[in-house]
């Protein structure tokens, strides 16, 4: 797996290679502001992009306007954004845009090297990754208007455990239960939300957009 990884601050940056350099992740470039990120982008085409959202020169929302720029026109290229900061507005932004793969983690909440290598990783395979903290706000600012009411309470807390990027495996061991009954939960939310079949969207990632838009 390649990387590049934008943040305008070098400790930030050298450390997370130091960190993915040591797990066998090949970090192929950094950039210290969005214009120099988009350029190494173009250059290297890495499977993933780590992106800060305030990056310079305003430190507003260049690194979410890079993000969006690469989803648009590199889409074999992944996006995590990773910041300090929860902008529950910014991370719908980003995760309404395409079906392409992108995360939104938070820097503090990664304490050990395998959280971010396992991120990392569900988006080379093409999942979503949400913090969960980022969820929990989500639920909590929509709670009075939720157009989830048909789902039960196992359900909803499969379809926030699918929003976080896991597996029915996953899932299922986090639940303590079997990946078949994982199966049956997803089926039936996936049909409550009307959510059909085809092949020109992922309906686990179509799942996880109406969720979090809910």
């Amino acid at each position: 797996m390649r990387v590049v990884i934008a943040d305008d601050s070098l400790l930030i940056r050298e450390g997370v290679q130091r960190l993915l350099t040591n797990a066998q992740i090949d970090v192929c470039d950094q950039a210290a502001d969005a214009e120099r990120l988009l350029a190494s982008v173009e250059a290297t085409r890495p499977d993933v992009a780590i992106v800060d959202i305030k990056m310079p020169p305003t430190h507003t929302n260049e690194g979410l306007a890079a993000a969006a720029a690469i989803r648009a026109h590199y889409p074999a290229t992944a996006v995590l954004v990773l910041s300090q900061y929860i902008d529950v507005d910014y991370a719908l932004t980003l995760l309404s845009d395409t079906d392409s793969a992108c995360g939104y983690l938070l820097k503090e909440r990664i304490t050990q090297a395998n959280e971010l290598v396992d991120a990392l990783q569900r988006l080379h395979r093409g999942e979503t990754v949400v913090d969960r903290e980022l969820v929990d706000q989500l639920l909590d600012r929509n709670r009075d208007t939720n157009p989830l009411d048909d789902l039960t309470d196992r359900e909803r807390t499969v379809l926030a455990l699918m929003a976080e990027g896991l597996t029915d495996r996953g899932i299922a061991e986090r639940l303590w239960l079997s990946p078949k009954t994982i199966e049956t939960h997803v089926r039936h939310i996936l049909s409550k939300l009307g959510i059909p079949e085809g092949h020109t969207h992922n309906r686990r990632v179509q799942a996880v957009l109406t969720y979090l838009r809910a």
